[in-house]
C-alpha cells in the first residue's frame, strides 16, 4: 500500500484527495495547507490528519508520495522538499511557471532516483482517448486542421494567484495546456506558434486568448481559450481530414444548459469538467499513477511531455506578449 500526501487543500486538492480516499490499495497520509481552518475541514472530511507544513507532516507521517496541489509558481519549491526526502511526486499541471524550474525538477528526481509524474489529465478524458485513436487509425484520413476550445468562468484561487501573469502565466499556460499537450500527443512537435490575448489590457479578471499551432507534419491547429463566461464551462474539439471530420462537444451532454452571472462571494474555483463515469478521468490518472510508481505499468504522460507542453504554453505567452511568431527551436 502507498501512502500519499496531498498539499493543498484547493479545488485540485479536494479532487485529488478524495479520489485517493476511494482507491483501495492507497493510504491518504495527510493534508498540507498554510491555512488551519481549510486543511482541518479538508482533513476531517477525508478522515485524516492536517498540518501546516509539509515538514511537519513528514515528521509525523510515513509518506510515499507527495502529491502537489498548488499555484503553479510553487511547484518547483515543493518538488524539491519531497525529492530531497526521497519521496515520489504526482504535480498538477502545469509541470512549473518557468522552464528552468520544469528542468530542475526533471532532474532533482532522477538524481533523488524517485518517479516525477504531471496531471495532463486530457489525456485520460475517454472521448479525448477516442479521438486520438481514430486519427492513429487513420480513419479520418491526412489531418489538415483541429480546432480546440475550451473555457468558463474566471477561477477563484487563493491571493488571486489566477489574476496574477507572473503566478499562473495567464489561462494559455494554466489552462489551454490542455488542449497544447492533446494536440502534440495527436501530431507530434511543433513548429511554429502565434497568439493574441489580452495580455495588453488590465484584464480585470477577464480573460481570452486565441492560439494558433503549425506543426511539423502539415496540420494547423486553432485553439481558443476564455475566462470570460459569467459561469459554466464548456469544451469543443473538431478534427478534419480527407476521409472526414470528427466533432466532440461538452454541451452534448448536457440535457438542459442555463448560463447565468455567478455571484462572487460563492464563486468556486479552478473549473473540474463533471464526468459520468464510475472511475473519473481525474481517478483514472492518479490512479494510473500510482500503478506506475508500484512499477507496475509505464506512464502515459511522461515528464519530457510534461516539459513540451509548458514550452508550447510559454512560446504562445511570449507570442501574446510580443505579437510575433513564435518558432519552436527558439526553445
Amino acid at each position: 500500500m502507498l501512502r500519499v500526501a496531498v498539499i493543498g487543500s484547493g479545488t485540485m486538492g479536494m479532487v485529488h484527495s478524495n479520489a485517493y480516499e476511494q482507491m483501495p490499495d492507497v493510504h491518504l497520509a495527510g493534508i498540507v495547507d498554510r491555512s488551519q481552518v481549510r486543511g482541518e475541514t479538508l482533513a476531517r472530511e477525508r478522515g485524516t490528519n492536517a498540518y501546516r507544513s509539509l515538514d511537519d507532516l513528514f515528521a509525523n507521517e510515513q509518506v510515499d508520495v507527495v502529491d502537489i496541489c498548488l499555484p503553479t509558481d510553487l511547484h518547483r519549491v515543493y518538488a524539491d522538499k519531497a525529492f530531497t526526502a526521497g519521496k515520489h511526486v504526482i504535480c498538477e499541471k502545469p509541470i512549473a511557471r518557468t522552464l528552468s524550474d520544469a528542468l530542475a525538477m526533471r532532474d532533482a528526481s532522477q538524481a533523488a532516483g524517485v518517479q516525477l509524474h504531471v496531471a495532463q489529465v486530457l489525456r485520460f478524458f475517454p472521448e479525448y482517448k477516442a479521438a486520438r485513436e481514430i486519427v492513429q487509425r487513420g480513419e479520418l484520413g491526412e489531418i489538415g486542421m483541429a480546432q480546440a476550445v475550451r473555457g468558463g468562468v474566471f477561477p477563484q484561487g487563493t491571493e488571486d494567484w489566477y489574476a496574477s501573469v507572473e503566478r499562473s502565466g495567464s489561462l494559455i499556460v494554466d489552462m489551454m495546456i490542455h488542449d497544447f499537450d492533446f494536440f502534440r500527443w495527436c501530431f507530434g512537435e511543433i513548429e511554429r506558434v502565434y497568439s493574441r490575448n489580452l495580455l495588453h489590457n488590465e484584464m480585470n479578471r477577464i480573460d481570452h486568448a486565441f492560439v494558433s499551432l503549425r506543426f511539423k507534419n502539415g496540420v494547423i491547429a486553432h485553439l481558443e481559450g476564455t475566462w470570460a463566461y459569467p459561469s459554466g464551462f464548456h469544451t469543443v474539439l473538431e478534427l478534419a481530414g480527407r476521409e472526414g471530420t470528427l466533432r466532440h462537444r461538452s454541451e452534448d451532454s448536457v440535457p438542459v444548459e442555463a448560463f447565468l452571472h455567478a455571484q462572487v462571494a460563492s464563486a468556486g474555483g479552478v473549473a473540474v469538467p463533471e464526468s459520468p463515469l464510475l472511475k473519473d478521468p481525474y481517478y483514472a490518472e492518479l490512479e494510473h499513477f500510482i500503478e506506475c510508481i508500484a512499477g507496475n505499468v509505464q506512464p502515459i504522460v511522461s515528464v519530457h511531455d510534461a516539459i513540451m507542453a509548458l514550452e508550447i504554453s510559454l512560446a504562445a505567452l511570449e507570442s501574446a506578449q510580443t505579437g510575433r511568431v513564435i518558432s519552436m527551436r527558439e526553445y
